[in-house]
């Protein structure tokens, strides 16, 4: 009899524990359902703001470097909503029957970084020099290819001697922004809405207009979604509606003209 009760009691508490249900800290919506979301690591801040403002959809997010989250779809994943860091991405995934029509809803400036606490750097030429260690993106993923954009406009000395100095490719921005709030390297390059986003710990030197790259992210509903018409909605809210003003809070600029 005893352990009968035991067994009952415990069935009775796990069957309250279910009942609390919780998600993310207890506070998912069970009667909203749930919309996955693969974005680029640089929208992290502004897309998390916007998943609290949805009305008709409990948002749930992975981030991560865009070609990463683009392999996982060609892969099988199915996310409802794809957003990278570039165009060139989503277009690849529609030329290839796995997304919607992509849309353009945001753009953003490439900036060199260093910590805002005693580095006393303030032009590109400084990461040229011997002894710095500078942090890129891997090749494959938006901020590196924007990175060797900006490289490869250099005189081939300069752009030689930049590269002389990465100690560090790293698989998204989050992991150059990383490396340089933890004193691991000198300088990286990064946008300018991640500079923002450290709240004062890195400071960001603008780059010439001449040397900056054009900076468009791009978004699209996956085919086979299982919320398409939540995908939709959530992607229309960054062009007009609190998406919009989610990335403006986070640093990101409109999408380039042109």
């Amino acid at each position: 009899m005893r352990l009968q009760w035991l067994l009952a009691m415990l069935l009775a508490a796990a069957l309250i524990v279910a009942g609390c249900g919780g998600g993310d800290g207890g506070s998912s919506d069970a009667s909203k359902p749930a919309l996955t979301v693969s974005a680029a690591a640089s929208l992290k801040k502004a897309f998390t703001a916007y998943g609290k403002e949805l009305e008709d959809a409990e948002a749930k997010f992975s981030f991560a470097g865009s070609d990463e989250l683009a392999a996982q779809i060609q892969q099988g994943v199915k996310p409802d909503v794809f957003a990278a860091a570039n165009t060139k991405l989503p277009d690849q995934l529609y030329d290839k029957g796995l997304v919607e029509k992509p849309t353009v809803f945001a753009g953003n400036r490439l900036v060199l970084a260093v910590p805002a606490d005693g580095s006393t750097m303030s032009s590109l030429e400084d990461i040229e020099k011997d002894g710095v260690a500078v942090a890129v993106g891997s090749k494959s993923v938006p901020i590196g290819s924007y990175t060797r954009t900006v490289l490869d406009k250099l005189p081939a000395s300069r752009r030689r001697a930049v590269l002389a100095n990465v100690r560090s490719e790293e698989p998204d921005v989050a992991g150059i922004v990383g490396k340089l709030t933890q004193g691991a390297v000198d300088a990286g390059f990064v946008y300018i809405s991640d500079v923002r986003g450290t709240g004062g710990k890195l400071r960001a030197i603008e780059l010439p207009d001449d040397l900056q790259p054009s900076v468009a992210y791009g978004a699209a509903v996956v085919k086979g979604a299982k919320q398409p018409e939540q995908a939709k909605a959530f992607i229309d809210g960054l062009v007009s509606g609190p998406g919009q003003e989610a990335l403006k809070e986070a640093g990101l600029e409109p999408p380039p003209s042109g």
